[in-house]
């Protein structure tokens, strides 16, 4: 065969079926369709919102929304103190959390343009397209066109078009915050990439550079140190690199791993944490005598294996989908439970078939043994992790789910072929087919889900359908409604939406009785229905499980006040008035408004001298309010003293000239 000629361009892919089509080996036509499914999949979400979590990491924290300047403060801190403002609160889930690299490019962005949404959804989706194109890269690498032919083209197109389509990612990628799991799996991503090239160029020093990028990946989310056991497992499956020179090669990778703990350690100590006492933070709780408990350790693992099971449902079938899967919607289980028995022997096989499939160096067994490796990170089997699932923790583990359904489908089509290997591309159709229809239906379902994601009030209104039992989301929904609708214009419209946010405030408190927030939110919901009775009540529910409540502390006073107010006004009962705002006082005891009506209420009630003195203290609380002045000048008059009231009376005119107008003339 005649040399290339210097400077001729490289000869195409060798078609290595009969009647392949050109397009099948055409990598920068493959590059291209996956980016495309994966940027164009969530165009849909480019009008949304800022939902959910978006909230801690951009819109309310400090540090963000300082843009540049915010910068040291990302760094030096915990990811959720900037929200949070206060030493302590940022660990309120187990661990703390330190990624701040994602909280870069938020505080970049707010630099440049301000908070705008469409700006981070369109980061988001050419983040997630370009995620697409390396995972087709790293396989492109993992399985060469020289060694494997066909079913190179064939692994590397079709894992990366399921990843791509599958609507678990909707969640790290709809919602902004999910920048974090994004980042995380691209610098992973491509860590592995340069340890692939690394190998095949021989050149070392590729190794320390996949090193930097893998703590950068770090840097967005701890999920990424599992790499550190991908890297050399990757090399061991697809090279022909010696046992040996693994650990040598993993050195860079390691090195990385440990800097980043010693920095994360650094900022948030040493420990994972302990599992919490509340129940949004801790699911693996039951009540006893009125406060939560830890239950059994054999209760704990069988919720965590169904919610494992949980996972590979929703791998295979992502139906129905929610963003919230907090107590109760995942009930705690025991092992006698079918569910749970059934996903622990799934598990159990699928392990014992890695560990098998390991020295044969079978694609399958790497392809579980990467989903097992990187969901361990995030299953609760050996640390806490605040909650019992999300859709989210698949994100960086669906890769392995990718590649093995496309190494199934490869093996699926010799199998029907009766033969084995394939010579003709006819005999690939059928899992072409079969592939077509499952990358399709979970295209439409992701853009679908996506619509969920729109804002608060459609997300939480969407999936309190499918987490129907779950505390949080009830207690989310209540407050969104509260927050929609408690200023509405339509008198009719806004009660029955705070009535319907009663509803979901009380299902909260009725699964978690001691959840203080939802509480607070029942004596808002009762409050907006001049509900004054029952909002003080819910109030002080939240206060006796925390006396230091400042907002349960701030309501419970205005509701006792504006009671006052309300019985004394429009139901003409001053007794009645006088026991709630005389209540409000021993919360306010500043509050002009609180201090104003007790004057007014003891005035009429015969009690000049105690009007005085309430008057006294109102106008002492607001010395710019022109009312308050003449209020006390008519208060000095109703006692006789006509120099005191006069003055005051002239007092309250200089600041406003309108003010005896205003005050009926008196």
């Amino acid at each position: 065969m005649a040399k290339q000629k210097k400077g001729s361009p490289k000869r195409k892919a060798k078609v290595y079926l009969k009647d392949q089509p050109k397009w099948w080996a055409e990598k920068r036509l493959h590059l291209l369709l996956i980016f495309s499914l994966g940027f164009l999949l969530y165009v849909n979400t480019l009008g949304h919102q800022y939902t959910q979590d978006d909230a801690i990491v951009i819109t309310d924290n400090m540090f963000t929304t300082q843009g540049f300047s915010g910068i040291g403060g990302i760094l030096q801190y915990d990811t959720f103190y900037g929200f949070f403002k206060e030493e302590g609160k940022a660990n309120l889930v187990a661990g703390g959390r330190y990624r701040p690299f994602s909280l870069l490019t938020f505080a970049i962005e707010y630099a440049i343009s301000g908070q705008n949404p469409l700006i981070s959804h369109l980061l988001n989706a050419l983040l997630f397209g370009s995620t697409c194109v390396l995972l087709y890269l790293v396989f492109f690498l993992a399985f060469p066109p020289k060694k494997h032919g066909t079913q190179a083209y064939w692994i590397a197109l079709i894992s990366a078009l399921i990843f791509a389509a599958h609507p678990l990612h909707t969640e790290a990628v709809a919602n902004i915050k999910g920048r974090d799991e994004i980042l995380s799996l691209l610098g992973s991503l491509g860590a592995l990439w340069l340890a692939l090239k690394a190998f095949q160029q021989k050149q070392f020093a590729l190794h320390f550079a996949g090193a930097g990028v893998l703590f950068l990946a770090l840097l967005s989310k701890e999920n990424a140190i599992t790499f550190v056991a991908i890297i050399p497992l990757t090399l061991y499956f697809f090279t022909n690199a010696k046992i040996s020179n693994l650990f040598k090669t993993t050195l860079p990778y390691l090195g990385a791993a440990v800097l980043f703990m010693i920095i994360r350690s650094s900022i948030l100590g040493l420990s994972l944490g302990s599992p919490g006492t509340e129940l949004m933070n801790n699911p693996f709780l039951e009540l006893e005598n009125g406060r939560y408990v830890a239950i059994s350790q054999g209760e704990q693992f069988a919720t965590v294996f169904y919610t494992l099971g949980k996972y590979i449902q929703l791998l295979f079938l992502p139906h129905p989908l929610t963003h919230d899967y907090y107590p109760r919607h995942i009930e705690l289980m025991q092992f006698s439970n079918p569910k749970v028995l059934l996903s622990f022997a799934i598990y159990l096989g699928l392990l014992v078939f890695s560990i098998r499939g390991l020295l044969k160096k079978d694609p399958l067994a790497y392809a579980i043994l990467f989903y097992l490796i990187t969901l361990s990170i995030v299953s609760n089997l050996f640390f806490p992790i605040g909650t019992n699932m999300a859709e989210r923790l698949l994100f960086m583990p669906s890769v392995g789910f990718c590649l093995a359904i496309a190494i199934l489908l490869y093996r699926l089509a010799i199998l029907l072929n009766k033969k084995k290997a394939l010579s003709d591309f006819k005999q690939l159709r059928p899992a072409l087919i079969i592939a077509l229809i499952f990358i399709v239906g979970l295209s439409a379902k992701t853009f679908l889900r996506n619509k969920a994601w729109k804002d608060n009030y459609t997300l939480f209104t969407t999936d309190i359908q499918t987490s129907k039992n779950s505390a949080k989301l009830r207690n989310a929904v209540g407050g969104e409604l509260i927050n929609q609708f408690y200023n509405h214009e339509n008198t009719a419209l806004k009660e029955s939406k705070i009535r319907e946010a009663v509803g979901h405030l009380q299902e909260a408190v009725r699964i978690h009785p001691l959840y203080k927030n939802a509480y607070l939110l029942l004596g808002n919901a009762h409050y907006y229905l001049n509900e004054f009775d029952p909002s003080i009540a819910a109030y002080q529910k939240a206060l006796n499980l925390d006396g230091g409540y400042t907002e349960a502390l701030k309501n419970i006073g205005i509701a006792y006040r504006d009671a006052g107010k309300f019985y004394g006004e429009q139901q003409g009962d001053l007794n009645r008035a006088l026991q709630y705002l005389n209540q409000a006082i021993s919360y306010q005891p500043n509050d002009y408004e609180t201090l104003r009506l007790l004057g007014v209420a003891n005035g009429v009630s015969g009690n000049p001298q105690l009007a005085l003195e309430y008057f006294t203290k109102a106008a002492e609380a607001n010395p710019t309010s022109a009312d308050a002045w003449y209020n006390l000048g008519t208060a000095y008059l109703s006692i006789g003293n006509d120099e005191q009231g006069n003055a005051f009376r002239q007092k309250a005119i200089g600041i406003d000239p309108q003010v005896v107008q205003r005050m009926g003339g008196q």
